[in-house]
């Protein structure tokens, strides 16, 4: 008999369990739906365009960088992992202090704001610049600081206006 309430309470248990994650599953579903459509709902400014792209490109560069400092805390220096690893390593860190200098010096041109990618091998930049319309003298000048700066040819240069007023 002692057996059997002890199967009885593991029953018990188990059902309560089950219960509390579907309770939980749907509160998920509602409160996820109800995040998303209140971001639906909300007008993307460039200012919010360009805080969040730095954001998430913050976020992606932390992932990355603690995934290869792992990487780099489990070989030892000569390792080919360990080298390659400390290469993207600084790689990355490179394409981000020359982000840093070309947003500065697209500012400096005199755009309000403006977010630029520069892959790790220095192979192409995007530039993301505040404006509704972008003029030929204005990207001129971006292409010329930007080929001075990186050393890319103007076609592997992508300027993207993005238009605040809409």
């Amino acid at each position: 008999m002692a057996k059997t309430l002890s199967n009885k309470k593991k029953i018990i248990v188990m059902s309560a369990l089950v219960l509390l994650l579907a309770v939980t599953a749907v509160f998920n579903f509602v409160l996820a739906d109800t995040g998303a459509n209140a971001k639906a709902n909300e007008p993307v400014t460039a200012a919010n365009y360009f805080a969040t792209y730095r954001s998430e490109r913050t976020t992606t560069r932390n992932e990355e960088l603690t995934q290869l400092d792992g990487v780099i805390a489990l070989y030892q220096p000569g390792d080919a992992k360990y080298e390659e690893a400390t290469k993207m390593k600084m790689e990355i860190v490179a394409a981000m202090e020359k982000e840093l200098v070309v947003e500065t010096m697209v500012k400096a041109i005199g755009f309000s704001d403006a977010v630029v990618t520069v892959s790790s091998d220095f192979d192409s930049v995007n530039v993301f610049i505040d404006t509704p319309e972008l003029t030929y003298d204005s990207a001129l000048s971006i292409y010329n600081t930007l080929k001075n700066e990186t050393g890319i040819s103007p076609e592997k240069i992508r300027i993207v206006p993005i238009n605040s007023e809409s």
